[in-house]
């Protein structure tokens, strides 16, 4: 299922922070503004900049983050300083030559605004450029504008929690898989665990989500990435994105990644099949490209079934690694640059060895507490929602 163009159903009487502009741009009106954005900053089919600009707002500065600001560069991929076409506004990226904004960026503004759209998992970037964005206007002196969304996945709260020896531009911070917040919450926890470097604070002005809670289905009005172009995608990802550090094309070079699992060694085991190829702006180079992948399709998966779990998928990693006939490549990384470390993924030590040896998924569960337990608890004292 692809994108719709608006929201549907029950999510008709959600109203995202930026749709109320009635609570927030009197108070930009005078100010020198700054934007923190990508393609999914968007109130209806109007994006955030043209509409507080078409509202008399002074805009003068964007900062894009991974993917740019429009929302059309591949995974990973260095972003560079552009002016934007359509505004004439100067766009800083904070996913090249820096991730976070100098003090000569913020010179000239007097207040930050963050409107990205997350999808609720540990190894989303957009929460890591959050908490930069927040140190450098604690660092000089600017306060910070969170228009809040919805988390698509904002029902799921499960996996270990990160073990710091494993910190890394997937993971930096200790939340477990999928951590059950929005980013103004998320921002909320990292001021009041003392998560940002030195322990600064940030000040936060909080333009919350309306008529929402964390059980409520969200279907997302346009995709928060190119590798996440539907909402299957969207929701299979808390427990696909793990195999980004498996010998496995996970739909990468597809037009539906992160909703198949394959390989051309799984020949003859599985009858689906699917061919990932180079494709511009989503995977220039995937693992197995030109090659046929045999394995499994997710893509009719009942999510339904998912939310009524409320739990990350293990069985496909446990089967797939089961059948698979060369484990020794599984989770060896030094395959392709296109893989990641499950490690860093899973954010624990145990995760690979309690596959190898075919432990249950009740004792890797087991594995995770009491630390997910301690989580939830912590999480309680920063919603902003039921």
């Amino acid at each position: 299922m692809l994108f719709p163009l608006a929201l549907i159903g029950q999510s008709q009487a959600i109203k995202t922070g930026a749709e109320q502009t009635d609570l927030y741009v009197p108070y930009l009106k005078g100010k020198r503004v700054a934007i923190m954005a990508n393609q999914t900053a968007i109130i209806g089919k109007t994006h955030l900049v043209d509409t507080l600009m078409s509202l008399g707002v002074k805009v003068v500065k964007v900062f894009g983050p991974e993917h740019g600001f429009r929302g059309n560069v591949s995974a990973g991929a260095k972003v560079s300083d552009e002016i934007d076409q359509e505004t004439g506004i100067p766009i800083i990226s904070l996913y090249g030559k820096k991730n976070k904004p100098s003090k000569e960026d913020l010179a000239d503004v007097d207040i930050m605004i963050y409107d990205l759209q997350d999808v609720g998992v540990r190894f989303y970037t957009n929460i890591n450029a959050l908490s930069r964005l927040m140190e450098a206007c604690s660092e000089n002196g600017k306060e910070l504008m969170i228009l809040d969304r919805p988390n698509p996945n904002a029902y799921l709260i499960d996996g270990p929690i990160l073990d710091m020896k494993y910190k890394s531009g997937i993971g930096m911070f200790p939340l477990p898989m999928s951590h059950g917040l929005t980013v103004a919450e998320f921002a909320q926890m990292a001021n009041g665990e003392g998560w940002l470097t030195n322990g600064v604070q940030c000040k936060l002005k909080i333009i919350k989500v309306a008529n929402y809670n964390h059980d409520m289905e969200y279907t997302l009005p346009v995709p928060p990435s190119p590798n996440l172009n539907t909402q299957q995608a969207v929701l299979l990802y808390p427990s696909t994105c793990m195999f980004e550090g498996v010998y496995l094309n996970h739909g990468r070079g597809t037009y539906f990644p992160f909703t198949v699992l394959g390989s051309p060694e799984l020949k003859g085991i599985y009858e689906f099949s699917y061919t990932p190829t180079g494709i511009k702006g989503m995977a220039e180079t995937p693992l197995f490209m030109d090659q046929v992948c045999y394995g499994i399709d997710l893509r009719k998966v009942d999510t339904d079934e998912l939310r009524k779990r409320g739990q990350i998928n293990l069985t496909w990693i446990m089967d797939l690694y089961k059948i698979h006939p060369h484990k020794e490549k599984f989770f060896d990384s030094s395959l392709s640059n296109q893989m990641g470390t499950i490690e860093k993924l899973i954010g624990s030590g145990l995760f690979r060895q309690q596959i190898i040896s075919g432990a249950s998924e009740e004792e890797i569960r087991a594995s995770w507490e009491p630390g997910l337990s301690n989580y939830k608890k912590m999480r309680k004292g920063y919603l902003l929602y039921p």
